[in-house]
């Protein structure tokens, strides 16, 4: 009883194994798309319908057709009439229809026939026959139908040719295709007929054909082509499409995919535990991935809170500039307003003016309009220039924001520095190894970088290869001291910043010399001709006067092994 529970329990659990991904219900007749996928034969038909594709959704098996093939079947009069088979217009396509005068048929070009796959979410090639040219998946049939009989989908199998209601189906003819009551049998397999001869079996929802059929040639599969990854039959094997491939036969494939199938079920379903660790990792990096996330969010909102925070005061601070000019020349052309109200005729300036003129005393006179004198003098100068005190234009105000609103339009996430390129030119090894690198023109900055080495020629050890690293490196080269002697390295670099690290860049592979590097320095009171020679201030290079190199006696340079102190001699032309 409880093998029988736990086989329920996993038939339950496959169910979603089962489902087609247009449907979304259990499959019925599925085909196997070139990608390996799976689909209903009548979704795949509705799928290049509404795509365009008429004429191209043959039967891949050539079964032959029901008697409930439609609903309106209920007599053996409407049985007998055939239905167009929906692979004619394709036949006609192929026989030249549509071809003009003086063309040949065999030169009207085969259309590419695509199938937009639900489950890989890409365009599939069905080639020319679209899908008749499909085998159909005669395993994952018997799988659903073990399916539904396990856990008794849909209840009771019912007979397709009743009259409402219909009665419970006892048997089932593989080749009509159709399920019977004990009356609806005896109906449509008169004695005497050759529907007579048929065998009867259990009732089903799913007809399949005794065998995989060639959906080319018709023809029983009895060989495997490697190089085409496909089912193929005697006649598919001598054709011209599958010479010189790897073609073995069928139980070979068989033998070899059902071992290998056995073996990754044997090493999955021994390591039950570390799935269901992986699994408990795989949940808690989902806790922490919401957290982060809800961090982020809250992060990304106080920073564009900030933002404009810092906007508002500098609109504050703008206006308040703005307010102050405007209050400014207000002032100043109120003022020049009551200095020309003063000129009008009666008013208090003109008439003071009118009456000092009646002044016949001369001293009191000249002392009086003096004053007076240059009050008038002003405003007649104020009145033949005239110009308002101040202007009404704030073009001066206008904000140049183009540059802030390309940085806002831009305002993305930080990113993570691209792989960095090893400078080859300026990394060696000798009793060090020093490294040298940069970022892509466009590559966000790095805020530190991360070294990784180790030595390739040394066995490999089980497990995952094991590097040494050298963590915040700063700048963009590093010196690695005291690298074994004759060995070769692999060297690689990756950037770091508050998005994370990078990618790692390509590998470098440095090749250290088989001995420890001889250290000498240049003297320059040896030899002859001194003073036709110039030493570099730290005594490893030297170069003729004239310009002219003659030796690069330079530690970096020099490889091999040195037993003795070698004696340089600087030889110039």
């Amino acid at each position: 009883m409880a093998a029988k529970r736990g086989t329920k329990t996993s038939m339950k659990n496959m169910e979603k194994e089962l489902l087609c991904p247009v449907c979304q219900e259990m499959y019925k007749q599925p085909l196997v798309l070139p990608c390996t996928h799976n689909v209903c034969q009548a979704c795949a038909r509705e799928v290049l319908g509404q795509q365009g594709y008429i004429g191209h959704g043959g039967d891949p098996s050539s079964e032959p057709t029901s008697p409930a093939s439609t609903p309106s079947t209920r007599s053996p009069r409407l049985s007998r009439r055939t239905l167009p088979k929906p692979d004619r217009l394709d036949r006609l396509l192929k026989s030249g229809f549509g071809t003009y005068p003086g063309r040949k048929r065999g030169a009207l070009h085969p259309q590419v026939i695509t199938f937009p796959c639900p489950a890989c979410q890409g365009d599939v090639e069905l080639g020319e026959r679209g899908l008749a040219g499909l085998f159909r998946n005669l395993t994952l049939e018997r799988v659903v139908e073990r399916y539904r009989q396990s856990v008794s989908v849909g209840g009771a199998i019912l007979c397709q040719l009743c009259k409402p209601p219909p009665l419970e189906a006892t048997k089932g003819c593989t080749e009509c295709r159709a399920t019977f009551c004990n009356e609806c049998f005896k109906l449509f397999h008169p004695w005497g007929t050759q529907k007579a001869q048929h065998e009867p079996t259990l009732p089903t929802l799913s007809f399949r054909p005794k065998g995989l059929m060639c959906p080319d040639h018709k023809e029983e599969v009895t060989h495997y082509c490697k190089t085409c990854q496909r089912l193929v039959c005697q006649l598919c094997r001598v054709r011209r499409t599958h010479s010189g491939h790897k073609i073995t036969p069928v139980l070979s494939a068989y033998q070899a995919l059902k071992d290998k199938l056995t073996k990754s079920l044997t090493y999955i379903l021994g390591n039950q535990d570390t799935v269901q660790t992986q699994i408990c990792e795989l949940e808690e990096t989902v806790r922490h991935t919401e957290v982060s996330g809800q961090q982020a969010k809250e992060e990304v909102s106080q920073l564009v809170r900030g933002l404009g925070a810092v906007l508002e005061e500098k609109r504050a601070s703008l206006l308040q500039a703005i307010e102050e000019c405007q209050q400014e020349r207000l002032a100043r052309l109120s003022a020049q307003i009551q200095e020309h109200r003063s000129l009008l005729d009666g008013s208090g300036l003109v008439g003071y003016a009118q009456e000092v003129l009646k002044e016949t005393d001369q001293p009191c006179f000249v002392q009086a309009a003096k004053q007076l004198h240059n009050r008038i003098a002003r405003a007649t100068e104020a009145l033949q220039t005239f110009r308002p005190a101040a202007s009404s234009s704030f073009r001066h105000c206008q904000l140049d924001v183009g540059r802030e609103m390309k940085l806002l339009t831009e305002l993305n996430f930080l990113r993570v520095p691209e792989a960095p390129v090893i400078d080859t030119q300026r990394t060696f090894a000798y009793d060090q190894i020093f490294l040298c690198w940069r970022l892509p023109p466009h590559s966000p900055p790095a805020w530190h970088y991360t070294i990784e080495f180790r030595r390739t020629d040394v066995p490999a050890q089980p497990g995952p290869t094991r590097w040494q690293r050298r963590e915040e490196v700063r700048g963009t080269s590093a010196l690695l001291e005291n690298p074994d002697t004759g060995s070769v390295y692999v060297l690689r670099v990756r950037g770091c910043n508050k998005a994370g690290y990078g990618e790692y860049s390509e590998d470098v592979h440095l090749h250290t010399p088989p001995a420890p590097v001889l250290h000498f320095f240049l003297d320059g009171r040896w030899g002859t001709s001194r003073e036709r020679l110039a030493i570099s201030k730290d005594q490893r290079a030297v170069r003729s006067v004239p310009g002219l190199p003659l030796l690069l006696a330079a530690e970096r340079l020099l490889t091999g092994c040195h037993l003795s102190v070698d004696v340089v001699w600087a030889m110039w032309l």
